[in-house]
């Protein structure tokens, strides 16, 4: 199905990191689907490019750029420099969503490449993607960055420290930016999702079974409920709101 031409996002352009899979290509699904060109991004040129397929064949209009986000700030650098050539400037839209999954690990257990890495790819990558991006925005007056956080950031829970720091730094990357960002039209926020039907969390259904089973909406979120929230943050919908975290987990955090 073509995109609705009165789409909310119809003749914008967005980024999506770590897009090949999961929640990432949910959300570029949804954003293209509302009329944005979208840049795929992450490792696997073979799924980039099964994601821009989809996208295409659904009526809308996307591109993929390979980028190892781990890899530092000399490849932020060249996927900020291939999404310029691409868009003709800075994007419409941001979503800071590539993270290191990191299985549930006693800290004592956790060696230092593990947390190395993680800090690298969550949290050094959309820092620095920002700062490569977020400036032209900010000259162009309007623009909008949606960061990926996660109910991990919000509550404690025992084998996810690391995984939890860094969604937690995401969480404060938001608030410092949307008031560092708004004056100048930028708005930022986060959606933070909580269990969700995904290929990674597939393999852990017995772990997520137990937290399903004490929260209000008794279900695991899907990907597309996520993706709904980070188009309509992404949105003149959200044109007002600044710094704000929006939980997509069935009550598990509120309740």
């Amino acid at each position: 199905m073509s995109p609705d031409l009165n789409g909310r996002l119809l003749g914008r352009t967005a980024v999506v990191t770590g897009s090949t899979s999961g929640i990432g290509a949910g959300i570029a699904r949804a954003l293209a689907a509302e009329g944005a060109h979208v840049l795929v991004t992450g490792r696997d040129e073979e799924r980039g490019a099964k994601v821009v397929a989809e996208i295409e064949a659904a009526g809308g209009r996307a591109d993929f750029v390979a980028a190892d986000l781990g890899l530092g700030a000399e490849a932020i650098r060249a996927l900020a420099a291939r999404v310029g050539e691409l868009l003709g400037g800075a994007p419409d839209v941001l979503v800071n969503n590539a993270a290191q999954l990191i299985p549930a690990t006693r800290t004592q257990d956790t060696d230092e490449a593990t947390v190395a890495s993680a800090l690298a790819v969550s949290v050094a990558a959309p820092f620095l993607l920002t700062r490569e991006l977020v400036p032209g925005m900010v000259a162009r007056g309007s623009g909008a960055v949606v960061n990926i956080g996660s109910i991990n950031g919000l509550v404690g829970m025992a084998g996810a420290a690391l995984y939890s720091a860094t969604k937690a730094a995401v969480h404060a990357l938001t608030k410092a930016w949307a008031a560092e960002f708004g004056p100048a039209g930028v708005r930022v926020n986060t959606v933070a999702p909580g269990p969700t039907r995904t290929e990674w969390n597939e393999r852990h259904r017995d772990l997520l079974a137990g937290m399903v089973a004490g929260i209000p909406a008794r279900r695991l979120s899907t990907v597309e409920e996520v993706a709904a929230a980070v188009v309509f943050l992404a949105s003149d919908e959200a044109s007002n709101i600044h710094g704000a975290t929006l939980p997509v987990d069935g009550g598990f955090t509120t309740v």
